[in-house]
């Protein structure tokens, strides 16, 4: 039992580690853009460099899983996330951008394997690890953007230093988490010398409704929360507030995404439709970018703590669809890679169309609007996604998912 416990502290210590580089980058930004010289268009193209990156790079997953098995891949991501902050240390843009794909592929490929390991080694503790991981993720993110500013005025060093500091904790988490797959390393060797056929891929999930809808529910709410990552401290520098009162934004709104993500899980199976916890989520967005769209000011931390409960439960909800709506870790990992890749494809349009409307505008108005907008299809894709059957169920006997667990 302790072994386990440990088990699981190490999975969850590396989830983390899929936020903490990216949530880093938005409360320096200004800096980034003033010792840089990018525009708005271009610091927006850097925030969503990371994001893209997960969709693309997701792709890759399962050819790697079955290449390393999930448990040594995930040591080789962390270990991938810790170089690409080393390279973001250089001088001058490109190396920025470079360390940025590097680490952002590292993470594309993290973010798919764990929701797959939560369904393998957790079965019977899924609602609560999924939980537990969607915290983990908006805890990184809070830590980075809470800390960054104080961090860099308590060492005295630039923005690069002070963003390269968080990839110590990648190469930490891979200490933690390596020690955990040895056996499974040793196992799949093994399987390998002896020939041993790996497990096929999963046949008409991409043309799945349900797959597409997971995947949708998952891309918007990402979009969501990408975008406000991305931009919520520069909209607060513009409001005229200070630098670290505008990072304090961002992890109010990130802790208030903690609580939602943790409690999302629990408080959607004690409804009595589950789409319910979905137009609950849509509503607090709403609320919260009104909010911050008409009243804006005293008023502001409100808003933001309303639009981080909405946002962190969805992401909570859209991990748990992803283990819930698949019968076994093998379907699990590849609607995952589906999900992950499509759905951070269409979450990376988020913070570079921000900074591109704010560019065109002048303002902040419309891109809170934008915001406003793209709730429709999450709201859609949401109600579809939280019914309660597998992926390709139409290919057998129809399944609840709630029957085969």
């Amino acid at each position: 039992m302790r072994q386990r416990r440990t088990f699981a502290a190490a999975l969850l210590i590396a989830a983390v580690n899929l936020r903490l580089t990216v949530g880093a980058v938005p409360p320096v930004l200004g800096q980034i853009r003033s010792t840089t010289g990018l525009n708005s268009t271009a610091a927006g193209l850097l925030t969503a460099t990371p994001v893209l990156c997960f969709g693309f790079a997701a792709l890759a997953a399962p050819l790697l899983i079955r290449r390393f098995s999930m448990g040594p891949l995930l040591s080789l991501t962390l270990l991938t996330v810790f170089c690409g902050c080393i390279v973001r240390l250089l001088p001058s843009v490109p190396p920025l951008f470079l360390g940025t794909v590097l680490l952002g592929c590292g993470i594309a490929i993290g973010n798919v394997l764990i929701p797959g390991l939560v369904k393998r080694d957790f079965p019977a503790q899924r609602v609560l690890m999924t939980a537990l991981y969607s915290v983990a993720l908006s805890g990184g993110a809070t830590t980075a953007a809470g800390l960054t500013i104080p961090l860099e005025h308590a060492i005295g060093s630039g923005w690069r230093i002070t963003i390269a500091i968080w990839g110590v904790f990648a190469l930490l988490a891979f200490m933690l988490w390596t020690p955990h797959v040895r056996a499974e390393a040793a196992g799949h060797a093994q399987a390998a010398r002896a020939g041993e056929a790996a497990a096929p891929p999963v046949r008409g999930l991409w043309r799945d409704p349900l797959a597409w809808c997971v995947t949708g529910f998952m891309g918007f709410q990402s979009f969501e929360f990408y975008a406000t990552l991305s931009w919520l401290p520069t909209i607060g520098r513009a409001q005229g507030m200070s630098a670290a009162h505008a990072g304090l934004l961002l992890s109010v709104s990130s802790f208030a995404g903690m609580f939602g993500a943790l409690t999302a899980p629990s408080l959607e199976r004690r409804l009595k439709r589950a789409r319910t916890a979905v137009v609950l989520c849509i509503t607090l967005c709403a609320v919260g970018y009104l909010g911050l769209l008409l009243a804006p000011g005293s008023l502001t931390y409100v808003w933001c703590i309303i639009f981080g409960l909405g946002q962190g439960a969805p992401l909570a909800l859209a991990m748990g669809y992803i283990v819930a709506r698949t019968p076994d870790s093998r379907h699990a990992a590849q609607l995952s890679t589906m999900a992950q890749s499509v759905g951070y494809m269409i979450a990376s349009a988020g913070p570079f169309a921000m900074g591109a409307l704010h560019g065109l505008s002048g303002g902040w108005s419309l891109p809170l609007v934008m915001l406003l907008v793209a709730l429709i299809p999450m709201l859609v894709t949401g109600m579809v996604a939280s019914q309660d059957r597998h992926v390709l169920a139409h290919r057998g006997r129809p399944l609840a998912a709630s029957q085969a667990r």
